[in-house]
C-alpha cells in the first residue's frame, strides 16, 4: 500500500517520486514506468473520437488514484483519490488516513484545521469540504439521518455543518479555490529537469511555402547564486531549411536522440525510383522530444531538409513519445476571391476545416501503417497522409492532425550565414 504525503495546491507523493500539479503527462508516465513493480494496473482513459472534449486520465486502479491532465496542454490539472482504503495519506508528516486511522470529519478537522462549512450537492448526494487547493467529499448514504438544508439556497447548494462520524469518499488536489474552475498551472521549475520546452512554434513562410520555424522556448535558468534563485527563462530561436546541423545545435542545443533512417519507404512514389542510386550515407533526424519537433538532415550536405511537428494525440502510434507541439501554420487560401489571404492552422485544427480552406487534395492520400516489427499489429489503425503546399498532413481516423511534415528548398544564403559575420 502506498504511503503518500498530501501537499494542498501542489502535489501527492513520497520521498522517491511526486505527482506535481502542472507536470507534463510524459513525466507522470515516466514515474509510473520506473516504479512499475509498486504501482501496477494503470489505465489510460481518453475520448477516442473527441480527445479535446474530456480530460486525459491516468487511473491507478490498484491504488485508487486518478491523475487528470488537461486535454489541450497535457499538464496535470487535478489529483483525485477516489478510494481511500487503498492508500495511506498524511499531511505535514502526520497520517490522517490509514488502516488504523479512519478519515472522518473529526480527523480532517484535526489534521487540516478550520475551514468554511461544507457545501451539499444534492445531485451527487455528496458534501464537499473545501480548503484552498484541497477538497474532501463525504457520502450522504452512510448517514442514518439526512441533514437539514435549504434546497432553494444558492441554486440548490446549501452551506451547513457536516454530521459527525462522516468519512471521506474522495479527495481532490488542485490549483486555486474552486475545483470546478481549476486549470492546470504552468509547469513548475522542478519539472524542467534540465530540458527546454516549447511554448509555441510558428511556421515561417515565404512566397512558395514554409521556410522555417520560430520557436518560443522555456527553460529553468539559475542565477549566479543558489538553486533557490532559479526562475523561468523565455527566449526565441529560429531555424530554417538549409541550416547546417551546427546552426541547429547552436540554436536549440543537443537533441534528445539522433536517429538514422535505414531506408526511404516513400521513394516508390517518386517519378523514377529505380533510377535513384542507393546512398552510402543515411539521412538523419535530430529528435527534440520536449519540443515536439523532429529535424531531418541531408546525409551529404548535413543541412535541414524537413521539419516534423507532432501533436501527441492519444490514440496515435507515437503517443507520449513527444510533447505536444503548439504550432501555428499560415495557410494560403485557395478559394475564389481570396487571393493573398491566409488562415492559420493550429495543433487543434481538424482536417475537414483545413481542406475547406485549401481545397481538396488532387491526389488520394497515402495510407501509413506503423508497427514496431512485421509481426506486430498497431492497435490504433492506419493514418492518412495528404500533401499540400509543401506540407504533409498526417490525419488520424478521428479527423485530428497527428503530425505535419514541412519540406522545401534550402533557404538561399543560409550557407553564407557564418561567412557574413564580421
Amino acid at each position: 500500500m502506498l504511503d503518500l504525503e498530501v501537499v494542498p495546491e501542489r502535489s501527492l507523493g513520497n520521498e522517491q517520486w511526486e505527482f506535481t500539479l502542472g507536470m507534463p503527462l510524459a513525466q507522470a508516465v515516466a514515474i509510473l514506468q520506473k516504479h512499475c513493480r509498486i504501482i501496477k494496473n494503470v489505465q489510460v482513459l481518453y475520448s477516442e473520437q473527441s480527445p479535446l472534449s474530456h480530460d486525459l486520465i491516468l487511473n491507478l486502479t490498484q491504488d485508487g488514484i486518478k491523475l487528470l491532465f488537461d486535454a489541450f496542454n497535457q499538464r496535470l490539472k487535478v489529483i483525485e483519490v477516489y478510494d481511500l482504503t487503498k492508500v495511506k495519506l498524511k499531511y505535514c508528516g502526520v497520517h490522517f488516513n490509514s488502516q488504523a486511522i479512519a478519515p472522518t470529519i473529526e480527523q480532517i478537522d484535526q489534521s487540516f484545521g478550520a475551514t468554511h462549512p461544507g457545501v451539499y450537492n444534492s445531485a451527487e448526494q455528496l458534501f464537499h469540504l473545501n480548503f484552498r487547493g484541497l477538497s474532501f467529499s463525504f457520502q450522504l448514504d452512510s448517514w442514518t439521518e439526512a441533514p437539514k438544508y435549504e434546497p432553494n439556497f444558492a441554486h440548490g447548494l446549501a452551506s451547513l455543518q457536516i454530521p459527525h462520524g462522516a468519512t471521506v469518499k474522495r479527495m481532490y488536489i488542485y490549483s486555486g479555490n474552486s475545483l470546478q474552475d481549476t486549470k492546470a498551472p504552468v509547469m513548475p521549475l522542478s519539472c524542467f529537469l534540465g530540458n527546454v520546452y516549447a511554448e509555441s512554434v510558428d511556421v515561417l513562410r515565404d512566397g512558395t511555402g514554409p521556410s522555417g520555424l520560430r520557436l518560443r522556448l522555456l527553460a529553468a535558468g539559475c542565477g549566479p547564486g543558489l538553486l533557490a534563485d532559479a526562475k523561468m527563462r523565455v527566449f526565441e530561436r529560429s531555424v530554417y531549411f538549409g541550416d547546417s546541423c551546427q546552426d541547429v545545435l547552436s540554436m536549440l542545443g543537443s537533441p534528445h536522440k539522433v536517429f538514422y533512417k535505414s531506408e526511404d519507404k516513400m521513394k516508390i512514389h517518386s517519378p523514377s525510383p529505380h533510377k535513384q542510386v542507393p546512398s552510402k550515407c543515411n539521412d538523419y533526424f535530430f529528435n527534440y522530444f520536449t519540443l515536439g519537433v523532429d529535424i531531418l538532415f541531408d546525409a551529404n550536405t548535413h543541412k535541414v531538409k524537413k521539419f516534423v511537428l507532432h501533436t501527441n494525440y492519444p490514440g496515435h502510434y507515437n503517443f507520449n513519445i513527444y510533447h505536444r507541439c503548439e504550432f501555428k501554420i499560415p495557410l494560403a487560401i485557395k478559394k475564389e476571391n481570396a487571393d493573398g489571404q491566409t488562415e492559420t492552422c493550429t495543433t487543434y485544427s481538424k482536417w475537414d476545416n483545413i481542406q475547406d480552406l485549401l481545397g481538396h487534395p488532387v491526389e488520394k492520400p497515402v495510407v501509413l501503417h506503423r508497427s514496431s516489427s512485421p509481426n506486430n499489429t498497431n492497435p490504433f489503425g492506419s493514418t492518412f497522409c495528404f500533401g499540400l503546399q509543401r506540407m504533409i498532413f498526417e490525419v488520424m481516423q478521428n479527423n485530428h492532425i497527428a503530425s505535419v511534415t514541412l519540406y522545401g528548398p534550402p533557404r538561399p544564403g543560409a550557407h553564407l550565414r557564418t561567412a557574413e559575420l564580421p
